[in-house]
């Protein structure tokens, strides 16, 4: 990514061949007047002529150096690799190929570079954020946000292609800066090798097919390069960096202003927010048009590149003096790309907060004692690489960004993202609780914290459907004729993702009697024990879903014992339950009890056959069946069946007394 391109100072236009003889010095001077490319070249032949060994290896660091501010990362990673081997003794060899090595995700070998540098440099931070940003990187590239993004292959080129914004308030028009052929500038760069860069622009028509990219006209591209561009929330004035010369005959990167008359731009003019001999660049305006915030290198500043602000009263009146965003925004690295949303907040992009590799994108927030809180917006939207020069759709979290990633088109492209809505979907299933068959035509009922009240019934295969909002609590109730209501429970509170949930609502027949699993007594005793609680509690709710029937409590025994002792018994157990339900609110004139003792064994249902593959449904746990099994474990597992608590309805006309406060 030529992140550094816009705000080059170009200190020389031609280099007289003439003047100088020492080829190391030509290739220095080109370097210092930000002419990289050409100084690549002249670096190389500089090598083939050097003898000293130290001489070498400072070409080779030099190289390197040359590349890394052309955005050439893996040859940045060749160069500083062989500078390193030539023992440079500058240490910012390693850290660099540190950098490098962290682009292109090769994290664990970036870790020990930066281990290096922090021995060797142990005052510098870039060593131990870089350490920590490797293993940040490979946390969040495996958990990574919601957000989608899609390379845009419709009008990304070989060349570079970034900083989008929107030519139409409609959205269908985009406009970004690209160095492909067809642009006013039809020379190469001194300082990339590629063409100049001009601004182009796209459409999308009805069927989602964008038009070829064409560039603008000349009133705002030049011969020479035109960089970063945003436009007014009307899309009808564009604020952008370009390269012009000045009144004096020397080239310098300023911000300029153009505004549209029908579908053309008119000739721009520049934007005066600091003296003329500063550079400044990557302009953002606030959705007021009183707020510009741009990038530049200036005396009152937190170190290298900084986002500055400048305001005024209304749009009729010049700018004041620029304010530096401070520290909290701003580090001793770059901070470039601004952007300002409409919801105020700024999002913009730097390689000297925390993050993945190179630019990251950070949205940052200001509270009301003028306080930033920022975030490091992750992957996918950040990557190893540069990730810069991005835009929103308005109010919608959609729009363009920058990258040169793994996997582009070219060695810059702009990527389309967009954040899906968190979706939750409940699907569900009815059953028979004796037969597990599914029950069609059920009346489900959905029923949120929020005020959510949607009834439905189930399909022909028992299964039901909805859609759950975020943060809110749900109560899930089944009803049909000839069962008994079935309830369960949801939440979406505290979810950050999508979800599907799976729930299964058994329902049982109101014609047979109900086993409550769970319900224990001591041996030969009809006290309950603390165990049985969650299923007596489970039971309290079911009279409250059913609040107009009554039931029969029966308890059960094994045939072990006489049976007037095994009814005597199993009668104060039943009884013992519906004291307890009693004491929990329930009606006592819907309950009632019975001691079966012995003379109900259990007829084996579905769901107990498939924890016992010697049992079969339909099989009755008869004494004489009992004997039959082969072991001494599976006898005494069906003795353990047997002894059981369970209840019948006797009735579903009771009607609920009216309880009167006291």
């Amino acid at each position: 990514m030529k992140r550094n391109l816009i705000l080059i100072v170009v200190l020389f236009l031609t280099i007289s061949t003439q003047a100088q003889k020492d080829i190391t010095a030509k290739a220095d001077k080109s370097f210092d007047a930000g002419k990289y490319y050409e100084a690549i070249d002249l670096f190389k032949y500089a090598y083939a002529k050097a003898k000293d060994k130290s001489k070498k290896a400072e070409i080779i660091y030099m190289t390197a150096e040359c590349y890394r501010n052309v955005g050439n990362t893996k040859q940045a990673k060749i160069w500083y690799r062989k500078a390193i081997k030539k023992h440079h003794p500058n240490p910012l060899a390693i850290l660099y190929y540190g950098n490098a090595l962290k682009s292109i995700e090769e994290y664990d070998e970036a870790q020990i570079q930066y281990a290096e540098y922090k021995a060797l440099v142990p005052d510098d931070p870039r060593g131990g954020m870089g350490e920590e940003s490797c293993k940040l990187a490979q946390e969040w590239l495996e958990n990574p946000t919601r957000y989608k993004v899609v390379n845009m292959y419709y009008f990304n080129s070989r060349q570079s292609d970034y900083s989008p914004t929107f030519g139409k308030s409609n959205y269908k028009q985009v406009l970004f800066t690209s160095s492909r052929e067809g642009g006013t500038g039809n020379k190469t760069s001194d300082v990339t090798g590629d063409y100049y860069y001009d601004i182009f622009k796209t459409r999308v028509d009805r069927k989602g097919k964008w038009s070829e990219p064409i560039a603008l006209g000349e009133g705002v591209n030049s011969e020479f390069d035109e960089g970063a561009a945003i436009t007014n929330e009307k899309c009808n004035t564009m604020y952008f960096t370009s390269f012009r010369e000045d009144k004096d005959g020397n080239m310098v990167c300023k911000i300029y202003q153009s505004t549209k008359e029908g579908i053309e731009w008119k000739a721009a003019d520049p934007v005066l927010v600091v003296q003329d001999s500063i550079t400044v660049g990557h302009p953002a305006i606030s959705s007021d048009e009183l707020t510009l915030l741009f990038v530049a290198e200036m005396r009152g500043g937190q170190g290298k590149k900084d986002i500055w602000k400048a305001t005024r009263e209304s749009k009729s009146v010049a700018w004041g003096a620029p304010e530096n965003l401070g520290s909290q925004i701003n580090t001793s690295g770059d901070e470039m790309f601004p952007y300002i949303h409409n919801d105020g907040s700024l999002y913009f992009s730097s390689d000297g907060h925390l993050g993945m590799g190179g630019l990251d994108i950070f949205m940052a927030t200001e509270s009301m004692d003028g306080n930033w809180t920022l975030e490091n917006m992750k992957y996918p939207i950040n990557s190893s690489a540069d990730d810069f020069g991005l835009c929103f759709e308005s109010t919608k979290e959609r729009g363009y960004l920058s990258s040169n990633r793994l996997g582009g088109r070219g060695s810059d492209d702009i990527y389309q993202f967009s954040l899906p809505p968190i979706e939750f979907i409940l699907a569900g299933t009815v059953k028979n609780q004796k037969t597990e068959d599914v029950i069609a035509g059920a009346d489900v009922t959905l029923i949120g914290s929020d005020g959510t009240n949607i009834g439905k019934k189930t399909e022909n295969d028992g299964t039901f459907t909805f859609k759950l909002t975020p943060n809110t609590d749900y109560r899930i109730v089944a009803k049909r004729g000839g069962f008994l209501n079935s309830k369960g429970k949801e939440t979406t509170k505290g979810m950050t993702t999508s979800k599907e949930f799976k729930m299964d609502l058994f329902m049982s027949p109101d014609d047979s009697r109900i086993d409550l699993p769970g319900i224990m007594y001591e041996f030969g005793k009809w006290n309950l024990l603390p165990q049985s609680l969650v299923s007596l509690e489970e039971l309290v709710e079911i009279l409250n879903d059913n609040p107009n029937i009554t039931i029969e409590i029966g308890s059960h025994t094994d045939a072990r014992g006489s049976n007037q002792a095994n009814e005597a018994l199993s009668l104060k157990r039943a009884k013992s339950v519906v004291d307890f339900l009693i004491t929990y609110g329930i009606d006592e004139e819907r309950l009632s009890s019975k001691g079966y003792g012995e003379s109900m064994p259990k007829e084996i249902d579905k769901a107990t056959a498939k924890k016992y593959d010697y049992l079969n449904e339909g099989n009755i746990l008869t004494e004489a069946f009992i004997a039959r099994l082969a072991t001494e474990e599976q006898r005494e597992n069906a003795h353990q069946i047997n002894r059981r608590t369970d209840f019948g309805l006797t009735g579903r006309d009771y009607v609920p007394k009216i309880k009167r406060r006291r």
